[in-house]
């Protein structure tokens, strides 16, 4: 029972001990069922692919692709550091994104310089309208002043107790017109009698 835990620990330990590398620059790798590669490759491996290796004997290794297909490899054409040409397409890669970065930077300062110059124009505008506004409320506050004083003049010429006098005149007459006209127009619509 204790030999059974121990190797069902290894087999259960074996996939945390795998590690992972590449086929190497120069070729396309054959990949067999045969542990020695004996037997026909039933595919070829290109350079680049990165493989799991699962088990390792002399010169050969047992090895997972990508798709989870498993099989044997020669390991003299495994390398665990990328092959340039993947290192190359990451490079170029990262100096595109690099490139876009660069551009959208190059975009984003030309519209800041863009707003900074119709700000300046909008501020130098706006110090103009500024002044206009200055000398308008000026005007305005000259103008206040000789109402106020043509005021001032009426106020004395005129005194409080006529123009309440005129006014309870103008009143009165009012009063007596509208009756009047009630009148007048009863009288007309009732044949000359007052009807009310």
């Amino acid at each position: 029972m204790r030999g059974l835990v121990v190797v069902l620990g290894a087999v259960l330990a074996m996939p945390a001990l795998a590690e992972t590398v590449y086929v190497t620059d120069i070729l396309r790798l054959g990949q067999h069922q045969a542990q020695d590669t004996s037997d026909r490759a039933f595919r070829m491996l290109v350079s680049g692919t990165e493989l799991e290796v699962l088990e390792r004997v002399p010169n050969y290794a047992r090895v997972r692709a990508p798709d989870g297909r498993e099989g044997w490899v020669k390991s003299n054409y495994l390398v665990e550091e990328k092959p340039a040409r993947l290192q190359l397409a990451e490079f170029e890669a990262q100096v595109a994104k690099l490139n876009e970065g660069l551009a959208a930077a190059v975009q984003a300062r030309q519209t800041a310089e863009a707003a900074y110059e119709k700000l300046t124009s909008d501020n130098a505008a706006s110090e103009n309208s500024s002044e206009a506004v200055e000398a308008k409320l000026q005007q305005l506050s000259e103008d206040n002043d000789r109402y106020r004083a043509r005021i001032e003049t009426f106020r004395g010429s005129v005194p409080l107790s006529w123009m309440t006098v005129a006014l309870l005149v103008m009143l009165g007459v009012g009063f007596l017109a509208g009756l009047w006209w009630i009148d007048f127009q009863s009288r007309r619509r009732h044949g000359g009698f007052r009807v009310y």
